[in-house]
């Protein structure tokens, strides 16, 4: 069955075997316009008998509404008019507010910084192990902190190497000779200190016996070396370790 709504002229399909024999109150999904549509009539009904009279609509039972849940909305036959079509909204989705996904150029702004900075640690970090003894020559009290993660430097730039010691006999008497190098370890010249201290202990460390020497030159240029030799005569008997250093204030 078609009916056709009189303000707006918008046409639905419907089941006329909803419709009472006094017809029904009905309301357009489209304009909200109420009429009162009569039920068609049966084949076999006299053509001129009258029409029962419309009840009026009543709070105890309000106009139906073609688009009722319990039967499929009407769907408005195409009359060259624009329409808008209607989709079925998720109860869930009602209330929610869209949330904007943050920016990405941002985040790679700080992934990028943190990469920069760890970067920047791991080169200071390499260079203040490899170029420790120009630092420690630069910066003496640095010499304490590379000392405590096991990194042996010299502060003063000048080292030993190569230290060895022998004995000797010379008119009888027992003789020992220290010999080695004085070296520059930096990439500066620097001055040579002028007091070398040669130390004998026991083997239980003990001072025994210990002498100065001075050597043969003031300054060395980067990567320089002198060589030194330096003698005993008759050494402590009891003699079992020696140690060679510079010396302050005839320390």
């Amino acid at each position: 069955m078609i009916i056709s709504c009189p303000s707006c002229e918008t046409r639905y399909q419907v089941d006329e075997a909803k419709f009472p024999p006094q017809g029904r109150n009905v309301r357009c999904a489209k304009c909200g316009n109420n009429w009162h549509q009569a039920s068609p009539e049966p084949e076999t009904a006299v053509e001129n008998a009258s029409a029962a009279p419309a009840p009026a609509p009543t709070e105890a039972e309000p106009a139906p509404k073609v688009e009722s849940r319990t039967e499929p909305e009407a769907v408005p036959e195409d009359r060259g008019a624009s329409r808008t079509a209607s989709y079925p909204v998720n109860p869930q989705r009602r209330g929610r507010t869209a949330v904007p996904s943050p920016p990405l150029l941002p985040t790679l702004a700080v992934v990028a910084g943190w990469i920069c900075l760890i970067a920047a640690v791991l080169v200071i970090a390499v260079s203040a192990v490899r170029y420790r003894q120009d630092i420690a020559v630069i910066w003496p009290q640095s010499a304490g902190v590379y000392s405590t993660l096991g990194m042996k430097v010299n502060a003063s730039g000048i080292d030993f190497r190569g230290v060895d010691y022998h004995r000797e006999i010379e008119d009888g008497t027992v003789v020992l000779a220290v010999t080695g190098s004085i070296v520059n370890a930096g990439k500066r010249e620097l001055p040579v200190p002028q007091m070398v201290r040669v130390t004998l202990s026991d083997a239980s460390n003990h001072e025994l016996y210990h002498w100065t020497f001075t050597p043969k030159a003031v300054t060395l240029k980067p990567g320089q070396s002198i060589a030194f030799v330096t003698r005993l005569s008759s050494p402590p008997i009891a003699s079992r370790h020696l140690e060679v250093r510079f010396a302050k204030d005839g320390s």
